[in-house]
Order: structure tokens, then C-alpha cells, then sequence
């Protein structure tokens, strides 16, 4: 009877210790505990699940956290290098890295509670190759910002419109912060507006003068009090006012519209204009602190993204300068 209970009791530790309610158990932790955002879940979700049908279609079932070792790593690495990525063509070193990511973020939970399997820190990204950052000059700026007066015939999505890409470019906020954002959170005497940002980590960001009086005359032209900033005209639905809240693929797609309009070849995305607000900051003199703290990145090694560009830059204006004494 006693080989029995033992029998069992081993049973039921391995069921809880199984990789599919750890992993489970690591994505409440994320949401509950570490307050990551809702896309950032879904993606270890995607990315872990993943690892764990590899592991059990190549024998390893019922997986658990003892499973997780160099060879599964190095064997699942060569699989994920080998799997076809969008369109057919192999999947991305960047890509392969996010796989990898999580699952160290998942490992570094394990031995935080104190399960063995493999320390986080043996599992090593690729190289990958370091991602263009478009972003658009002083006078496309100009050009985009100018294109809803220009194109646009009705005066109140003009200014909307307009007020939208200025905020964009004045702020560096994400899209998804710009479409949330209500009425309330504006300080008109102080020109700042209070973001909650991702992991609801507030910040506060300023407001340019032209942002700033680009919004004031759109508002002018709203004769409602309803909560959110930007919307859209399309009518609301009884007691809900949400409804008429701008959506992010709505503000790509005006992005996109304007920039066409403007004579801008480049892709444009809402992105861009963040792009472009850290690197007029950086190309203007600011430190990258500051920028982090403008963006709101949780980690200046993020922010460094943008380094490249302004070193670029100094090293034209070193050629062009520096050149002509000798």
C-alpha cells in the first residue's frame, strides 16, 4: 500500500511539474506578477507552446522542466533554422531569437522558484543582423504634418488628422498609447499629457507648441464631452462612447494615406514618427537617458537602437568639416 501512495504521490509531482503547467504558471506570473502587457503574453505563449509540441513529438513526453537541456536547445535551434518562415523563406534570425528569449524567460522563472532545469544564461541568441530604423527628415515631416490641410476637404478631420500627426511626432508615443489616450489626461497648463504605457508603467510626456495648438483647434471642433481624444465620425452607439475611439490599424492606415499624399516614398508607418522623434532628439544633442525615459523603454540597451543613426551622422559632418582644413 505504501509502494502504492509513493507510486502516486511521484505521479502527481511530475503532473504538476509538467512543462505544459509551469508554462502555464509562468504566463499568470507574467500578467499578475510582472505586469507585462497582453501582446508580450501572447507571444511567450506562442513562442513556448511551440517548444513544448517540438519537445514531445521527438520523445520527450511527458515533458518537464529536467527535459530543457543543451542538446533540446541546440537540436530545437537547428529545427527552428530549418522551418520555413512568411512566404517560404527561412524564418529570420531575429525570429529564431524571440523563441529563444522566451524560453529563457521561462527558465529564469523556474529557477527563481527553485525547479531545476537548465540556468537561463547557457542558452546564447544568434546574430542577427541589426534592423534598419526608417525614419523621415525635417522637411517630410513638414511635408506629412501639412498634407490633411492640403488633401483633406472636410475642415474637422483636417484638424483631427493633423492634430494626430503632430501628437505622433511631438510625443514618440506608441500607437497603441495615442489611441488611448482621453481628454483627461491632457495638462493644458503644463503642455504634458500622463501615459500609461506598457506593463502599466506611467510616464509623462511633453507636448510640443505646434502639437499642442493642434490640438486645441481640434477640439474646437468637437461640440460632444466624450472621454476619448481622437475619434471618428462614424456615429456612436447608444451609451457607449467607445465606440467612436480611433483604432490602432485606423491610424496606420491615415498615416500611410497622408504620407503617399505628401510625395513620401518611403513606408510610413505611426512607428516611423516614433523613430523619428528619438533620432531629432539624439540628433540635436540629447542624451539617451533622457530619450529612454521619453519613449518610455524599460531598457536603454533598446534605446541604443538609434545610436547607429546619429553616429552616422558625425561621421558625415566630420568628412564635410574636418576635410575642408586640409
Amino acid at each position: 500500500m505504501s509502494h502504492n501512495k509513493n507510486i502516486m504521490l511521484y505521479h502527481m509531482i511530475m503532473a504538476a511539474n509538467s512543462l505544459d503547467n509551469l508554462i502555464r504558471d509562468f504566463l499568470e506570473y507574467c500578467e499578475i506578477e510582472k505586469g507585462h502587457s497582453e501582446l508580450t503574453i501572447r507571444n511567450y505563449e506562442h513562442y513556448l507552446y511551440r517548444f513544448l509540441e517540438y519537445l514531445e513529438r521527438n520523445r520527450s513526453y511527458p515533458a518537464n522542466s529536467k527535459t530543457i537541456t543543451l542538446d533540446k536547445i541546440r537540436s530545437y535551434r537547428i529545427y527552428l533554422n530549418r522551418l520555413a518562415g512568411t512566404g517560404d523563406q527561412q524564418m529570420k534570425k531575429i525570429t529564431q531569437n524571440y523563441h529563444l528569449i522566451a524560453i529563457r524567460a521561462f527558465l529564469k522563472y523556474l529557477a527563481k522558484r527553485d525547479i531545476e532545469s537548465l540556468a537561463p544564461e547557457k542558452i546564447e541568441l544568434a546574430e542577427a543582423k541589426r534592423k534598419q530604423i526608417a525614419f523621415l527628415d525635417s522637411e517630410e515631416i513638414e511635408a506629412l504634418i501639412a498634407a490633411p490641410r492640403k488633401f483633406c476637404k472636410k475642415e474637422y478631420i483636417a484638424k483631427r488628422d493633423e492634430a494626430i500627426l503632430e501628437t505622433l511626432f511631438s510625443t514618440g508615443l506608441r500607437v497603441s498609447e495615442l489611441v488611448a489616450l482621453n481628454r483627461d489626461q491632457i495638462n493644458f497648463k503644463k503642455e504634458e499629457i500622463l501615459i500609461r504605457g506598457k506593463g502599466g508603467k506611467d510616464r509623462v510626456v511633453f507636448i510640443s507648441p505646434a502639437a499642442f495648438s493642434a490640438i486645441g483647434a481640434y477640439l474646437k471642433t468637437r461640440k460632444d464631452d466624450y472621454r476619448p481624444l481622437f475619434i471618428h465620425y462614424g456615429g456612436i452607439r447608444k451609451g457607449d462612447e467607445e465606440f467612436l475611439r480611433l483604432t490602432q490599424r485606423s491610424i496606420q492606415r491615415l498615416v500611410t494615406k497622408y504620407a503617399k499624399l505628401a510625395g513620401i516614398t518611403k513606408k510610413v508607418t505611426p512607428h516611423t514618427l516614433r523613430h523619428s522623434f528619438a533620432t531629432d532628439l539624439l540628433q540635436n544633442g540629447a542624451d539617451l537617458r533622457s530619450v529612454q525615459e521619453m519613449l518610455g523603454h524599460s531598457s536603454i540597451t533598446t534605446t541604443q537602437m538609434y545610436t547607429h543613426i546619429t553616429n552616422k551622422q558625425l561621421k558625415e559632418v566630420h568628412r564635410a568639416f574636418h576635410a575642408k582644413g586640409n
